[in-house]
Order: structure tokens, then C-alpha cells, then sequence
């Protein structure tokens, strides 16, 4: 079958050889291929994986499929040094690994899709945000307001200090999200990690079972300090990945450092192909939450079938790069096969 993806072996001498290698596999479309074992910045040039099947048109209304239990939806952001979005662009534009090899089939590719979103707000309101815990929650509901559909939507709002505390579940009544926010009162530690962990298993998991697939995420604002939870930062991003959730963090350290705690963001948001941002004052809190509906509005979405794939739970990481060394991809460092 066609491979759509090629890998590009970083380097000015490999470049030729990696067209050339592009080129012929092109000739060889209807030949099965043999997927490299190994991850792009070691794949050598003459093993580079060849294209996997026929581009896809770049419908952004085009109707989404519902996935097949061994197919990978797999939604990830593409920015320039800058920040930017960069729109579009093509499948044959991208390098994709899956558990060290090519995909053996993409099913679709699309740039600028509108996926139903289900986003979760999570709201330290421990005693450290205490000052700023008011323009946290206009910020939020400011969110809410201008991201929610109400035909396709759902979010969800959690406070937590020394638990999480849900205060409106799922729904789209945006009435009641608002009303969720403004239920929430600052006090007590901080269990940061435990919230996260509790809103993937109880929320996020399950939330697109059955259905289409959907865009999940995690709006977390936090100063990233925990002093409370009983599950470690690296069970809390596992529980999002196992929810297939991005993280998308807001900073309410104000200083100039960045301190343990927005290494803790960083890292949580990375992990799970996400973005923290660090606003340099309480009032500009909006900006991000700004940033973050942009974000969620624009992005690719890919479709694929692994190679080799085995029901096994194991994790499975993930490579995708840009060809255009220029541009940054975010996605999802790797997801949980499903068992038997």
C-alpha cells in the first residue's frame, strides 16, 4: 500500500539522498514497505519510512468518521518561533512515527477542523491565589462565553485546594458554567496533581466513548505549587494521556522567575501537547484564555491506522515533525493502546 509520510534525516548531506528516497518510493506506490524500528533523529536516510497512502483533501467541513478501536485521532497544533498558526499546510508537509514506525495506513488528514470541544476548567483556589481569585473567575467565564457552542459543547468547572471539588458538571447551559464559577471559594492547601488525575479519570475518560471524536482539554490556572496531593505529577499526566486530554495552563505567578511550580505547568502541558502561558499580570489573564480558544479552533487533525498494533495497554509514543524546520509542532508525546 501508499505511505504518505516520509521522515526527514536532519542534515544538509542527507538531504539529497532523502528526496531520493522519497521519489522512489512514490514509483513503488503499490509495493508493501518495511517501517523503520527506530526513532527519527537515529533512522538512517536509506531506511527513512515511505509515503503511507493518497493525501487527503483539506476540507475543514468535511464530516469526521467515528475511529475504529486500533485507529489513532491524533490533533496537534503547528506555530511558527513566533507563536503563530500556521494554516495550510499538507499531510506530505509532516513526519509521523508511531512506536517507532510508520503508520501502516492514514485514514484522513485535515487542517482547521471544528471538533466538538469538551474542556474542562480547573481553578486553583487554594489560600495563595487568594488576591487574584476574583479576575481568575471573570477571565474563565469570559472563556466560557465566547467558546462554547451550545449545539456541540460541553465543559465542566473544578476547584480544588486540598480536594477537587466539581461545582457544575458537564453541560452546555452556559448560565450554569458561570454559576459553577462563581461557586467556588479560596481556601486550604493545594492539590494540584489530585485534580488533574480526578478530572481525566472521572471527566475526561469516558467523555467521547461511543461517539465521534471530540477535542478534550484541561484549561488549568494555577501557580503550579502543590503541597497536598496523594498522586505523584507523573500519574496525574498519564491519567491525561490515558484520557487522550491536552493541558492548557495559565501561570498566576506574577514574578519575573519562573519558579518549581511553572516547571510543573511546563511540564504537564508539554507532556500532553499543550502550551502554558505565563501572563505577566492578573489583568492580562485574558489574553491567554484568548489565545487558548484560538488554539483550539485552528488545528490539524490526522487519522491513522499503526503498524504492528497490539491490544496490550502499553503506551505508545508518538513523533511527528514539520518538514519545514521553521515551524513547531504541538501534539501528544504518545496515548495507551486499549486491551482486548
Amino acid at each position: 500500500m501508499t505511505r504518505q509520510f516520509s521522515i526527514r534525516y536532519w542534515g544538509p548531506r542527507c538531504f539529497g539522498l532523502m528526496l531520493a528516497v522519497a521519489l522512489s518510493a512514490g514509483l513503488r506506490a503499490q509495493q508493501p514497505v518495511t517501517s523503520p524500528a527506530a526513532p527519527p533523529a537515529q533512522t538512517p536516510a536509506a531506511q527513512q519510512p515511505a509515503p503511507a497512502a493518497a493525501e487527503q483533501p483539506q476540507d475543514s467541513n468535511a464530516p469526521v468518521l467515528r475511529l475504529g478501536v486500533n485507529e489513532v485521532n491524533l490533533i496537534f497544533t503547528v506555530t511558527d518561533r513566533h507563536g503563530h498558526y500556521i494554516p495550510n499546510l499538507r499531510q506530505s508537509d509532516f513526519a509521523l512515527l508511531d512506536d517507532q514506525k510508520a503508520p501502516e495506513k492514514v485514514n484522513s488528514f485535515h487542517q482547521q477542523i471544528n471538533l466538538p470541544l469538551r474542556v474542562g476548567i480547573v481553578i486553583d483556589a487554594s489560600t495563595s491565589i487568594r488576591s487574584r481569585f476574583q479576575f481568575e473567575q471573570q477571565s474563565a467565564t469570559e472563556f466560557l462565553l465566547q467558546i462554547v457552542k451550545a449545539r456541540s459543547d460541553r465543559a465542566f468547572i473544578m476547584g480544588f485546594d486540598v480536594a477537587p471539588n466539581v461545582t457544575q458538571d458537564w453541560t452546555n447551559n452556559l448560565d450554569g458554567l458561570e454559576t459553577g464559577i462563581n461557586r467556588l471559594r479560596p481556601g486550604g492547601g493545594t492539590a494540584l496533581f489530585d485534580a488533574v488525575y480526578t478530572a481525566c479519570r472521572d471527566k475526561l475518560l469516558d467523555a467521547s466513548r461511543g461517539q465521534e471524536p471530540v477535542r478534550k482539554a484541561i484549561v488549568l490556572l494555577s501557580d503550579g505549587d502543590d503541597n497536598q496531593s496523594r498522586v505523584r505529577p507523573d500519574e496525574a499526566i498519564k491519567e491525561c494521556q490515558r484520557a487522550e486530554t491536552i493541558i492548557y495552563a495559565i501561570s498566576t505567578n506574577w514574578t519575573p522567575s519562573r519558579g518549581k511550580g511553572d516547571q510543573i505547568l511546563t511540564q504537564m502541558a508539554e507532556a500532553t501537547g499543550g502550551q502554558v502561558f505565563f501572563p505577566p499580570s492578573v489583568e492580562e489573564m485574558s489574553n491567554s484564555f484568548r489565545d487558548i480558544e484560538e488554539e483550539l479552533r485552528s488545528q490539524y487533525a490526522l487519522t491513522y491506522t499503526p503498524a504492528d498494533f497490539k491490544y496490550d495497554g502499553a503506551f505508545r509514543t508518538i513523533y511527528l515533525y514539520c518538514n519545514d524546520r521553521r515551524y513547531q509542532v504541538r501534539a501528544k508525546k504518545g496515548y495507551f493502546a486499549p486491551r482486548q
